[in-house]
């Protein structure tokens, strides 16, 4: 089987698949300037563009990891993660304390999903 890569570029392709399933890279928000509610909206938006790519949708996602400048942040980002999901079941997810990419990333989220 071929795995298909989507922008690869030097350093991570923004997602790839193989056997049916699309994993995406981790995501972080364009506009550092909002709080982790608003740059988890901004995420969701990329990985539902992302997931129309290759003919998926939220619908049909395994696994979650969201990693999280501050716990603190928790509550507004699931906010914005339950209101994205709705009525959906939810997939398996994790979600991890970590230093991100830069001081003014608040969120990063990792997705797969089935195809």
């Amino acid at each position: 089987m071929t795995v298909e890569h989507l922008n690869s570029g030097e350093i991570l392709s923004q997602a790839t698949v193989y056997n049916g399933v699309v994993n995406v890279c981790g995501l972080t928000a364009d506009d550092m300037s909002l709080d982790a509610k608003g740059q988890t909206e901004q995420i969701l938006a990329k990985i539902d563009n992302i997931l129309a790519t290759y003919g998926t949708d939220k619908s049909k996602l395994l696994m979650a990891t969201l990693y999280l400048t501050d716990m603190g942040d928790k509550p507004g980002m699931n906010e914005a993660w339950t209101a994205w999901l709705g009525d959906l079941e939810r997939p398996a997810r994790a979600c991890v304390g970590s230093t991100l990419g830069t001081a003014d990333t608040l969120v990063e989220i990792v997705v797969s999903a089935a195809k």
